[in-house]
């Protein structure tokens, strides 16, 4: 879905208000849809979230689904949500509490109720809230008739008889016609929230066009949905959020593992080089994987091997052979992939390694997210075995840090670790999309003549550029240039094995002096206060966007903080540690037990304030504004004294 930034919102479809309501106007909105892992909760809030990007807003989700295809029915662990926040300005997170709860039935009632802040708006599928369903959930009575729910304004709505009637006439039986129940709620947010309607109409026909009568009773579900709200008087007030003032330009709401995989065909153009993305499927990496394949026009090959092992070895070989190798996988993988990392290091061959990481350890949470494989990325390879690491901060920058591992991979010849999370790779928000002409330059000169230092007119794969210390690239086959490369630790320059110590040594600083010497830009402090911060607030990853918007809060009550974040985990930026230094407190939040803190201070030796968090879930603004705000007081007491 795309859409062009110049402050006119979409338009309403086929589906216009008759009846006088109020009309309240806000300028955010957070929205989740829950229910049964098979009621169709993703899709619905994808669909509204499509439309919220049609119409100009600024937006930013958060999926949160079981791991098991299809949990048991009714049931707490069986739950699924979508989370969508949209609003008339820049946000950065999809929100920390529901403004609005859609609850399918009693389990997505009891898991969700206590994220909704009293006063907030609830509206029940009441057909699912029947004695067998609310015993599965241990309630002990109906929520509906007790005092459970006095705090919120509550809308009983009967979506499945009202979507059984909608479609009475269709011939559907009783049991798909209940499946069409989402559509009837996104109808019903719809006109709540003034959003346009062609376009999931459109989408409908499309996503069902080998079934017509399916589409069709969606789209009678859904407009059904929408014509509850126009007529029933349980609503007698809807909302509009005005389109977001954002940057001029083509916008389309984009995921970080969809983001990723576009970075890598951009990568493939600007550098002429064929990408061969070698993987095997696993949560939550594999919508990279379907994503490229669809993209062979543009010189991508995708190969789903037998195991992740095969998967990395594939994507070396074709580096090996003048192609640009990728593979992509989640912590588990990595696990398997390290000694093919380690070749990679060796061979001094460029390669993309994504790792969107989930909770562990082992199998762990699959559908969860986390950023616990900082030190393994860092050092989960025998030997002195360092690779570069690059950290994408939102769904939308995923772009971005693909193109710049790419870049990294390419021009110094190494295997290159990309840490995404699941946060990022399956949250949305609007990407602008870039003109092709301005992203980096990333071709390369490959090896066409001899370049001993001798009369031998030998090629010798390890003579390295004095700037950037990469080896030199051959294509096999390329006449007079046969050499060998491989596991084995290699003779510098000419690339014959070696157990030489002293040749081994030099070695292994050559390959460490060739990471850290980089280049990768400062990183940047936003402090509106003019330098007048004590306390900064780091972080890396998908914590931008809570620590953000925690910034945003605490600053808003009077309180000065300064804030960094990190893209280059390896190597660090030159000036970071200046920047560690002149703080009088650094905190680091982060989605596991405090690694980038171990990092700083073994670097830096600079105290960090390390707080930390592994739910499974992403940081609330809340919680990071009350510890931002309780820092600053402090500091501010200390100093006072």
């Amino acid at each position: 879905m795309s859409t062009s930034a110049n402050g006119n919102g979409a338009g309403h479809g086929s589906l216009a208000a008759t009846r006088p309501t109020e009309v309240s106007k806000l300028d955010r909105v957070v929205i989740r849809f829950a229910g049964d892992s098979g009621d169709g909760m993703q899709l619905t809030g994808d669909r509204f979230t499509s439309e919220a990007a049609a119409f100009g807003n600024d937006l930013s989700t958060m999926p949160n689904f079981p791991a098991e295809i299809r949990a048991p029915q009714g049931t707490i662990p069986g739950v699924s949500s979508f989370q969508v926040h949209f609003a008339d300005y820049d946000i950065l997170t999809p929100g920390d509490r529901p403004d609005v709860l859609v609850a399918m039935n009693p389990a997505a009632l009891k898991a969700n109720l206590a994220d909704v802040p009293h006063g907030g708006t609830i509206i029940l599928n009441t057909d699912d809230f029947i004695k067998r369903n609310l015993t599965k959930v241990g309630y002990a009575s109906d929520p509906l008739e007790d005092a459970t729910l006095e705090a919120y304004q509550v809308h009983r709505v009967a979506m499945s008889t009202l979507t059984q009637g909608a479609l009475a006439d269709t011939g559907l039986g009783k049991k798909d016609a209940e499946r069409c129940k989402n559509m009837f709620a996104l109808g019903l947010l719809s006109w709540m929230y003034h959003r346009p309607t062609e376009g999931t109409e459109r989408f409908l026909r499309e996503k069902f066009a080998k079934k017509p009568d399916i589409a069709e009773a969606n789209i009678l579900a859904f407009r059904a949905g929408w014509n509850y709200g126009e007529t029933t008087e349980s609503f007698a007030t809807t909302f509009q959020v005005a389109p977001a003032k954002l940057t001029r330009g083509t916008y389309r709401q984009i995921t970080g593992n969809t983001a990723l995989a576009y970075g890598i065909v951009a990568a493939g153009q600007r550098s002429g080089l064929q990408i061969l993305l070698g993987t095997y499927p696993i949560t939550p990496a594999s919508d990279i994987l379907h994503e490229l394949s669809k993209h062979k026009h543009f010189g991508i090959i995708t190969f789903q091997a037998e195991d992740e092992i095969a998967g990395i070895g594939a994507a070396l070989g074709a580096s090996y052979g003048g192609a640009l190798g990728v593979t992509s996988t989640s912590g588990p993988g990595v696990a398997l992939k390290s000694e093919a990392v380690g070749l990679g290091v060796m061979v001094e061959l460029p390669l993309v390694v994504i790792d969107v990481q989930r909770g562990g350890p082992s199998t762990g949470l699959p559908t969860k997210t986390e950023q616990a494989d900082l030190l393994q990325a860092m050092f989960g390879r025998n030997g002195e075995s360092p690779v570069p690491i690059v950290a994408p901060l939102s769904p939308a920058d995923c772009f971005d840090a693909a193109v710049e591992a790419t870049r990294i991979a390419l021009k110094y010849r190494t295997p290159v670790l990309l840490l995404s999370d699941g946060a990022i790779a399956n949250g949305s928000e609007p990407w602008l999309i870039p003109d092709v002409e301005t992203l980096p330059d990333l071709r390369v000169e490959f090896a066409t003549e001899p370049n001993a230092d001798n009369d031998s007119g030998e090629f010798w794969p390890y003579v390295r550029d004095p700037e950037t210390l990469a080896r030199a690239w051959a294509v096999p086959g390329t006449p007079g240039l046969q050499h060998r490369i491989g596991g084995l630790e290699k003779a510098d320059k000419t690339g014959h094995i070696s157990y030489d110590p002293a040749n081994h040594d030099k070695m292994v600083r050559l390959r460490q002096a060739k990471i850290d010497g980089i280049d990768v830009p400062d990183v940047v402090v936003d402090d509106p206060s003019g330098g007048k911060a004590r306390v900064l607030a780091l972080g890396w990853g998908s914590s931008f966007g809570p620590i953000g918007a925690a910034c945003r809060r605490v600053r808003k009550l009077g309180l000065p903080i300064a804030q960094a974040h990190l893209r280059h985990l390896n190597p660090l930026p030159a000036n970071l540690g200046d920047i560690l230094r002149s703080y009088d407190k650094v905190v680091v939040p982060e989605m596991n037990l405090g690694q980038l803190s171990l990092l700083l201070r073994a670097k830096y030796l600079v105290d960090i304030h390390s707080h930390t968090k592994v739910a499974g879930m992403a940081f609330k603004a809340e919680e990071l504004q009350n510890l931002f705000s309780e820092i600053i007081t402090g500091v501010a007491t200390e100093a006072a004294k």
